[in-house]
């Protein structure tokens, strides 16, 4: 094969791939809303099992709801009959994988589950298949063509199975109201864990400069010697902010013959622009360096001025 040729045959396995993905989309139907509240509402863990292709399926869709507020963890149907059953309660739900919904590793432990009294969800692509009839409920995969051209290797069947495990775990995630800073706490590691929340890593408003906008130029200087931060904030009497004053703000009023006991109002930058708490830090990097500034004013919901975020801040958290 040539080099258009492997990347034609390499656009006609995603174009499989994709076409199928999108007829299991289309198949979806009340058995998945069900499955969706049973997963909500469960108050154990949620356990994911499969064997070959579809237990390493299995075994990241368990990774992508523990990752989105939801308890769950990948049980090995080999071991689970060697002991890791009683890993399982009756409030656990256990969901099983299988193209083929025959699988004898799988089809051999439903009835010690059904047993000990927890829910039992099947994602096969045989609606007819024992693990179909025998769970409480049932979601098809059925694709009618694999990428394998041999029609051997799990290659659509497994990347629909992928895609339904996240579709369920993100209309889970919806339904929790899961946060950017739920995520974050789970993820402390790498490039995950820089998904950190900008009132995570602020200064608080005790360590913030901050003067009245009824001060003087000399009061900001004292307020920026003091606080030992290259800025103040500037806010009316109620402490919304009004303004931010920088060190470039001293020198360039100085070169234009402004007095130090002159309003602050004559010299501050006004309508700063703000960052909201709830906003991530990434998002804040992003936005120092389009702007090339290295400070931000942080208020609350309401308007009202909490803390300040620096680059020196990004930088302690790891951020840059």
């Amino acid at each position: 094969m040539n080099t258009q040729e492997i990347i034609k045959r390499a656009q006609e396995v995603l174009n499989i791939e994709a076409k199928e993905i999108q007829k299991v989309s289309s198949d979806i139907s009340e058995d998945f809303v069900k499955a969706v509240f049973e997963i909500l509402n469960c108050k154990g863990r949620v356990v994911l099992s499969g064997i070959g292709k579809s237990g390493h399926i299995a075994g990241k869709i368990a990774s992508t709801f523990a990752s989105t507020g939801t308890p769950a963890f990948f049980m090995h149907p080999g071991e689970a009959s060697h002991g890791d059953l009683g890993m399982i309660t009756e409030d656990d739900i256990v969901i099983f994988l299988s193209n083929s919904g025959q699988s004898n590793e799988l089809v051999s432990i439903l009835p010690t589950i059904k047993r000990i009294g927890a829910k039992i969800i099947s994602i096969t692509g045989d609606s007819s298949s024992n693990l179909a009839k025998q769970s409480d409920i049932h979601i098809s995969v059925k694709v009618t063509k694999e990428a394998c051209p041999l029609g051997l290797a799990p290659t659509a069947s497994s990347s629909a199975s992928l895609a339904l495990g996240d579709a369920l775990a993100i209309c889970v995630l919806d339904l929790r109201e899961f946060t950017a800073e739920d995520f974050a706490r789970s993820h402390p590691g790498g490039s995950l864990g820089k998904i950190v929340l900008v009132k995570d890593i602020m200064l608080d408003l005790q360590s913030t400069p901050l003067i009245n906008i009824e001060a003087t130029i000399k009061d900001a200087i004292n307020e920026i010697s003091l606080k030992k931060v290259g800025f103040t904030a500037v806010v009316n009497s109620v402490g919304k902010p009004l303004g931010i004053f920088t060190d470039g703000d001293l020198r360039r009023s100085m070169l234009d013959g402004i007095e130090i006991n002159s309003s602050i109002d004559k010299s501050m930058k006004k309508n700063p622009i703000i960052l909201k708490s709830d906003q991530m830090a990434v998002e804040a990097l992003k936005m120092m360096e389009e702007m090339k500034i290295t400070a931000f004013l942080v208020t609350d919901a309401n308007n009202f001025l909490i803390g300040a975020l620096t680059i020196q801040n990004l930088f302690k958290a790891k951020i840059i």
